[in-house]
């Protein structure tokens, strides 16, 4: 059985939906069951985690694929349905890599990625972009800070090694907020 069979077996439905300090839905989604906005979900530690990752999608589908192949790894994931969303909780899910698509709605992944870097409480973190990688894509998305790119459709195994090496860096550990050294970038598409 191949890699994606073998993930695609699994399933990718059941995350529960989180809602804003206003008690309105803001789509964020953690795990398999429902958490109230800001909960303490997204503070605590997941023994045997090796790295937090949030996935930023404005298509379902791909955010729990890249969250199911990423929780078989044994990567905690949490997803943002835009750039807007993954504004408004990126401080509180504190992530060690943010994976953005280009094309989304509000706010898309090139202005996201440099409201990112522009911010010193995330300027830290990994980008990956995994969208078309059309030309105009890393051009821009290399001027907004991204470190890397993986092109959709994409080989979930690729994924899942592109999310270790920026997640563990170039020392072989989990990259924590007062890591000052950036990821190394890759234009690859």
């Amino acid at each position: 059985m191949n890699p994606f069979s073998r993930r695609a077996a699994v399933g990718v439905g059941g995350a529960g939906s989180v809602r804003s300090a206003a008690g309105r839905p803001c789509g964020a989604e953690w795990g398999k069951r429902r958490t109230r906005w800001p909960g303490a979900t997204y503070s605590r530690v997941v023994p045997g985690a090796s790295g937090r990752v949030l996935v930023v999608d404005d298509n379902k589908v791909i955010r729990q694929l890249i969250r199911v192949n990423l929780e078989l790894e044994g990567i905690e994931v949490v997803t943002a349905a835009d750039g807007a969303e993954c504004l408004e909780v990126v401080h509180q899910v504190r992530p060690d890599l943010v994976t953005l698509d280009v094309v989304m709605p509000r706010l898309d992944g090139l202005r996201t990625a440099a409201r990112l870097r522009a911010d010193p409480r995330t300027s830290h973190l990994p980008l990956l972009m995994v969208s078309a990688c059309t030309q105009y894509e890393i051009e821009n998305g290399l001027d907004a800070g991204v470190d890397a790119f993986l092109a959709k459709p994409f080989d979930p195994t690729e994924l899942v090694r592109t999310v270790q090496r920026l997640v563990l860096g170039p020392l072989g550990r989990v990259r924590g907020s007062g890591d000052a050294e950036p990821a190394a970038g890759h234009a690859g598409g």
